[in-house]
């Protein structure tokens, strides 16, 4: 009887760098790549307008983002007097001023 003999194949190094050494660089490299992009989620403004300094006007959803508070509760704090709406046509906008104001005891200033 013939006796087989089984030959481990090693597959070709595409990159002449050991396989710990590889991952470990890119483990840092995405290290990076995520703290990167945490910092340019934090230093982004989604509502900005191209041109202006800062948007004037922001609809209801806006401003139910930027609080994380759903559209009742806004209805309240216009209700309440926080928030002042300004009517254009058929829709319902917020002065930035007025988001400031608002904002500023919960941003601590």
């Amino acid at each position: 009887m013939r006796q087989e003999v089984k030959e481990q194949t090693v597959a070709p190094m595409l990159f002449p760098v050991d396989p710990e050494v590889f991952w470990q660089r890119m483990r840092v490299l995405v290290r990076e790549e995520i703290q990167a992009l945490v910092k340019e989620e934090v230093t982004t403004n989604e509502f900005q307008t191209p041109g202006m300094a800062y948007k004037p006007l922001f609809k209801i959803s806006e401003v139910c983002k930027m609080f994380e508070i759903s559209r009742p509760t806004l209805y309240e704090w216009i209700k309440d007097g926080k928030l002042k709406p300004y009517k254009i046509r058929t829709r319902v906008y917020f002065l930035w001023n007025d988001i400031q104001r608002l904002a500023a005891p919960l941003l601590g200033s």
